[in-house]
């Protein structure tokens, strides 16, 4: 009996999936990208770039949009919903978007990439901020 109500019960999630299911992969983690090939990443129109840093304390031209890191679960809707979306993020340090990376993981997310060391990094190889 007990068996039969664990499996109705497993039947019943409603509404729709924010965590992946046993059959999708997922990446355990991001891939860390150094500037200049993060820089080659988010060249490329098909990934979506995110500044997960908070406070906004800037970002890197062509971002296209902000998420601050502990916001990710529970903004999930504001991501794209293809989980196969390439996706890369940053944040000041490396820090937050290391959260971050895990926590799109967790969703199902297979492609991220995060660049290493941060806008600081980024900044250190000469690159500019968008104030």
């Amino acid at each position: 009996m007990l068996t039969v109500l664990v499996l109705a019960l497993a039947g019943c999630t409603g509404g729709e999936a924010t965590e992946p299911s046993a059959s999708m992969p997922v990446a355990t983690r991001a891939e860390l990208l150094d500037p200049a090939d993060f820089a080659a990443a988010i060249a490329d129109p098909g990934r979506v770039t995110i500044n997960v840093h908070t406070p906004n304390e800037g970002q890197l031209p062509g971002t296209d949009s902000s998420l601050p890191f502990d916001q990710i679960r529970q903004q999930a809707a504001t991501l794209p919903p293809d989980r196969t979306t390439p996706l890369a993020i940053y944040c000041r340090t490396g820090t937050m978007s290391a959260t971050a990376a895990k926590d799109l993981a967790a969703l199902g997310y297979t492609d991220v990439v995060e660049l290493q060391g941060g806008m600081l990094a980024w900044r250190h190889t000469g690159r500019t901020i968008e104030e």
